[in-house]
């Protein structure tokens, strides 16, 4: 009986009678497997193009790591992918420079999670798509205009001169976006939310504000009417 391999790890499993004088090397191999999907660490830079992390068998590779690190500056949509068959936990940060790009954590052929720039993520596979379990968001500060991720939660300065922050495309119910007046100079130059094409609290305008030291979450109803709507009133 030949070995086999895991389906999650791609461990080796070594069948009854095989690998005489290599048993030890695989099994300590199959051991450093396991310590990467345990504590290891990976950073992994992505660009313009979509990459897949590998799962080689008997042998540790990039994805198998409990963390991974996703770094560079995106000149296109983006997607991060993991074999359809894993089933496996991981802890990713989104370290990119987004550009107004998206970028996608997914199996090939299933769905997956939206990332947003500087936030991390516990996220599962279930062996046919990649689930959000957990988001710790974080607060960045934006001083030129840019498009912005669900979920973005942005001091902006507009100290240089006047920001456009544009919203997300086709935002889903829930999906939220923060924002602080960092500087205190909504009042000289003003923060303009832009749609991108759905209507905010009714409107189909972007949004100016100029209120000195204004804080404020849009969340968008999931109603196309309404579109994105005030958090706190």
């Amino acid at each position: 009986m030949a070995n086999s391999t895991s389906a999650s790890l791609k461990l080796t499993v070594q069948a009854t009678g095989e690998n005489s004088g290599t048993w030890g090397q695989i099994t300590n191999t199959n051991l450093l497997i396991l310590e990467q999907a345990i504590g290891g660490y990976d950073a992994f830079n992505v660009t313009n193009a979509s990459r897949a992390l590998t799962f080689t068998n008997g042998a540790l590779s990039n994805g198998k790591n409990e963390v991974i690190k996703l770094t560079g500056t995106l000149e296109a949509n983006v997607n991060v992918t993991i074999p359809d068959s894993v089933e496996k936990t991981y802890l990713v940060e989104d370290a990119c420079n987004h550009a107004g790009f998206t970028l996608t954590f997914k199996t090939t052929s299933g769905t997956g999670v939206l990332l947003c720039e500087g936030h991390t993520y516990t996220l599962y596979s279930d062996g046919t798509n990649v689930v959000k379990a957990g988001e710790l968001k974080t607060w960045r500060a934006v001083s030129a205009a840019e498009t912005v991720q669900a979920g973005a939660q942005l001091l902006v300065n507009t100290n240089g001169g006047a920001v456009t922050v544009t919203l997300p495309a086709s935002p889903s119910a829930g999906d939220e976006v923060s924002f602080i007046d960092q500087g205190y100079d909504f009042n000289t130059n003003a923060l303009t939310v832009g749609r991108n094409s759905s209507n905010i609290a009714n409107s189909a305008s972007d949004l100016t504000v100029s209120t000195q030291g204004a804080g404020f979450s849009l969340v968008y109803s999931g109603d196309a009417t309404t579109g994105w709507t005030y958090r706190e009133k």
